[in-house]
């Protein structure tokens, strides 16, 4: 997958929810279905100020905006990015401007997150051959006591 592929530009994301018509909204529950996460992370990602939900009485009413910004942090979540650098790009988001900072950190991050997966998969590969020579030595014991 290159850089430019990848599905974290959230200058995009963005614009075409405000081009959506803003009256969708989700509930909390609607919110932990889509996303398959619990109620209580979404209110931790709210009391984190991330989400800014409209209030009905004790009901919380999220907007589009939420539903995407929620989805960001999910997938900022997925790729391995704290809750901070998630923050950081969402709050970088500046519709009267072409967010050519937000675009290259963006990729900075993409970047590091193939670094830090590519030494992982290294990682994971030497240990699988570790394995392989573990189970070989100790078959091959048994077949000798056999």
């Amino acid at each position: 997958m290159s850089k430019t592929n990848v599905d974290v530009n959230v200058n995009l994301v963005l614009n075409r929810v405000m081009s959506k018509a803003k009256s969708t909204i989700y509930t909390i529950s609607d919110l932990a279905q889509r996303f398959d996460i619990t109620t209580r992370a979404i209110r931790f990602y709210e009391s984190e100020g991330l989400l800014s939900p409209e209030r009905e009485g004790q009901k919380r009413l999220y907007s589009q905006k939420d539903y995407i910004t929620l989805k960001l942090i999910l997938r900022g979540k997925r790729l391995g990015w704290s809750l901070a650098e998630s923050r950081e790009l969402i709050q970088m988001y500046d519709s009267s401007s072409n967010n050519q900072e937000q675009y290259k950190k963006v990729l900075e991050k993409v970047q590091d997150s193939r670094e830090r997966l590519e030494q992982q998969k290294h990682d994971i590969e030497i240990m699988l051959m570790e394995l392989d020579e573990h189970e070989a030595r100790v078959r091959k014991v048994l077949e000798a006591k056999s």
